[in-house]
């Protein structure tokens, strides 16, 4: 749109034909819903997507660091810290299967919404409402069913609305500044988790009350993105007829037709589960592994230290990457920092250590997302299905947090203690340098 609200989204449509729709956003130039958008976006644009994404990875991270793990802890009263480990991961589990549907399915009925207000707005807008909802009822929950019910149903939000902003990347952004965008994307991260972990320990002394802190700002930032991006509408004659076997087929994308995609995917799926592993259980590491008597004051401390490398790494790889045109070494490189980083936790578990790994573990992190995302924009095998390709590469960041937990507890448990955890999340790691070097399209 041009600076205007949803109404304008006919001139999008008709941008599609062959027009061109200058938004006072970004400065957007739609010249078809299919092509390689050329045009550059202004700062309008990326501030409102940065700031959306400040919402969502607050409403997100905040819980899975410490708002779940202490509910759980509350539920779980047999006197052995393992049983909460396991139970915490059994919930994460759960939500991680349904994350698994539903990023390729709402990316993929994104592509083929026909709605006035455009293809992705309906989704984004519609996922954040699901996801701040279930957020304020699962701070009411006393049992251990509910948790996993409204944690479950808030996860399905969090797919449906980051599934639709993130094929806004391949729709609206020129090749030439994905890696600087998707920075904007990762560099929230780190923001929202700092944000969202502070605010609820000083501001808020109930888990109630943490969670409706993150579910009303939640929606307060993803809105005026919601409202104000430019989003083409899909005319129903351009809506590809599809019958329901063919739909679901669509879903398989073959790494034999396609090895581009497949090793990018498997890369990302690597070193998120790897990260994963070595950030989900980090403040029952703290309570257990170092007895850290002030854990969630340091887990505090650690976050702090992570997100600052990770907004360096995410912002300076990714412009640099843009410059540079290459993607690939970026990604190496971070995979072997996060490696090193769990390497130091496992056989060094210290809290000096843990601050020193944490910055090691920001850095590769924060320039993995960044550039990564960018590549996975470039290796995707049909732009008309975009939403859907990029909801499959997706489940390689959500699948990993939710499920990372279950898999650590599972080890936890196994080996009696963490290093073991921290070393298998230094082996995906490198697993996923590995798969990411095999990349032939892209440098």
């Amino acid at each position: 749109m041009s600076g205007e609200g949803a109404g304008d989204v006919s001139a999008a449509g008709r941008a599609s034909a062959g027009h061109t729709d200058s938004s006072a956003l970004g400065g957007v130039g739609v010249l078809g819903l299919f092509s390689e958008p050329t045009q550059r976006l202004k700062g309008g644009w990326i501030a409102l997507f940065a700031i959306a994404w400040l919402g969502i990875w607050m409403a997100q991270l905040t819980p899975v660091q410490l708002l779940l793990p202490l509910q759980v802890a509350n539920r779980v009263d047999t006197g052995n810290w393992i049983d909460t480990v396991v139970a915490f991961g059994v919930i994460s589990g759960v939500s991680g299967v349904a994350a698994l549907l539903t990023f390729p399915l709402t990316g993929a009925m994104s592509d083929r919404t026909t709605s006035r207000f455009g293809r992705r707005r309906p989704w984004i807008a519609g996922g954040t409402l699901l996801f701040a909802v279930s957020l304020a009822l699962l701070g009411l929950q006393t049992s251990l069913i509910g948790v996993g019910v409204f944690w479950t149903l808030a996860i399905i939000g969090f797919c449906i609305l980051t599934a639709a902003l993130t094929a806004t990347i391949s729709d609206q952004v020129p090749v030439g500044q994905r890696g600087y965008v998707s920075g904007w994307l990762s560099a929230p991260q780190a923001m929202g988790i700092i944000l969202g972990l502070v605010l609820v320990t000083v501001l808020f002394t109930t888990l109630l009350a943490g969670y409706l802190f993150v579910a009303v700002a939640l929606v307060i930032l993803v809105a005026p993105f919601c409202i104000w991006m430019p989003d083409a509408v899909l005319p129903k004659t351009e809506r590809a007829r599809v019958t329901a076997r063919a739909f679901i087929d669509g879903f398989w994308i073959s790494p034999r037709q396609y090895p581009d995609f497949g090793f990018t995917l498997l890369s990302r799926i690597l070193v998120n589960i790897g990260n994963a592993l070595g950030t989900a259980l980090l403040l029952y590491f703290l309570l257990y592994g170092l007895n850290d008597a002030d854990a969630e004051n340091d887990l505090i401390v650690l976050v702090l230290i992570y997100m600052v490398f990770v907004i360096i790494a995410s912002l300076g790889a990714g412009l640099l990457s843009d410059r540079l045109g290459r993607r690939k070494v970026f990604v190496l490189v971070s995979s072997v920092l996060q490696a090193v980083a769990a390497l130091l936790l496992a056989f060094v578990p210290a809290l000096p250590v843990a601050m020193v790994g944490g910055a090691l573990l920001g850095l590769g992190y924060g320039c993995f997302l960044s550039v990564d995302q960018a590549l996975a924009t470039q290796v995707l095998p049909d732009p008309a299905t975009r939403g859907k390709d990029l909801g499959i590469m997706n489940i390689a960041t959500a699948v990993p947090q939710a499920i990372a937990p279950l898999l650590g507890a599972g080890v936890v448990a196994l080996f009696g203690g963490f290093a073991a955890l921290f070393v298998l999340s230094g082996l995906f790691a490198i697993g996923g340098a590995v798969a990411v070097a095999r990349v032939k399209s892209v440098r």
